[in-house]
């Protein structure tokens, strides 16, 4: 079992920054691949950025060259660097995890998620 905790959403205006934190616990937190997804009103959960226990990374297309996904496995937490944010980044942000070190794109292939956490950019 993996119990995961976002924190860092909030209110910001367009071209701001925020940055997001998952805090896991429950097992070893270094051979679990980590994910970032969001869901806005009225759409389908997408994924927004990945990483794998051995550092490499995957990106929607969206927000490339915006947001950066980093690890710290002595701390056990995942973050999601989010630059020059969009009126349309705005969501519930959540944390997934799942075992093995292959990354996913996939919601049906994470196995954990953490509560959410709403992220909101005005214009």
């Amino acid at each position: 079992q993996v119990q995961l905790v976002e924190s860092g959403g909030g209110l910001v205006q367009a071209g701001g920054s925020l940055r997001l934190s998952c805090a896991a616990s429950g097992r070893t937190f270094s051979t679990i691949t980590m994910g970032w997804f969001r869901q806005a009103p009225g759409k389908e959960r997408a994924f927004v950025a990945g990483i794998s226990w051995t550092g490499g990374t995957r990106y929607a297309d969206s927000v490339k060259e915006r947001f950066t996904i980093s690890r710290d496995n002595a701390k056990n937490t995942v973050y999601l660097q989010m630059n020059a944010l969009k009126p349309e980044d705005t969501a519930v942000y959540y944390c997934a995890a799942r075992a093995g070190s292959r990354l996913s794109e996939f919601d049906r292939e994470y196995d954990y998620w953490g509560q959410g956490t709403q992220v909101t950019v005005s214009s």
